[in-house]
């Protein structure tokens, strides 16, 4: 899944803070994950409810703000946020059905 490679990607990065190219290829597939989630959800096709897509374009957008300032910054630190973001995403996805409607 690929919520869970960018959080894995992510994570190595943040355990090699020496290591600029795992951090800077870990970044650079979390924005290419998020970009298609962006194109996919403007797309008319798209049956998402609108409420859901308004919700994950707000999503892609602090990641993409999120995304920039670590590749501008530098720092292992604020990829947390990131890695949080995409495992949450990626657990919520591998969820039975039966778990989501009954926790609902």
């Amino acid at each position: 899944m690929a919520f869970t490679k960018a959080a894995v990607m992510l994570e190595e990065a943040r355990t090699k803070p020496n290591d600029k190219t795992a951090f800077s290829q870990a970044l650079r597939f979390n924005h290419l994950l998020w970009t298609i989630i962006q194109a996919d959800i403007t797309e008319p096709a798209n049956t998402l409810p609108p409420e859901l897509k308004a919700n994950i374009m707000s999503l892609s957008l602090f990641v993409d703000r999120q995304t920039t300032a670590s590749l501008r910054s530098g720092e292992v630190g604020e990829l947390e946020i990131l890695i949080s973001i995409n495992r949450n995403l990626a657990a919520g996805l591998r969820a039975a059905p039966e778990q989501q409607s009954t926790a609902g």
